[in-house]
């Protein structure tokens, strides 16, 4: 199947190197949902073991899911740049 999609596109004018940016910023964005979603489940089991360190734990919640997005839009920002250039 996989293959088959290759040969279609490699068909239709599109490059391997081009096909390989879309599935890399497939893969950024799909890993950094993820990892937001792990930072959220975590951050919800600490503040129901420790509730008196809710404001501790949602501000640093928040900075790592910052963090992980600002890699995020830096690995798709790649992926495009390699797609378009």
């Amino acid at each position: 199947m996989e293959s088959l999609i290759l040969l279609e596109a490699a068909v239709a004018g599109m490059s391997l190197a081009k096909i390989g940016a879309c599935v890399g910023a497939g893969i950024a964005a799909i890993g950094a949902g993820i990892g937001i979603g792990k930072i959220g489940s975590s951050a919800m089991d600490a503040i129901a073991r420790q509730p008196e360190e809710t404001n501790n734990i949602r501000t640093n919640m928040i900075v790592i899911a910052a963090l992980i997005e600002g890699v995020a839009l830096f690995a798709i920002i790649v992926c495009l740049l390699a797609l378009f250039v």
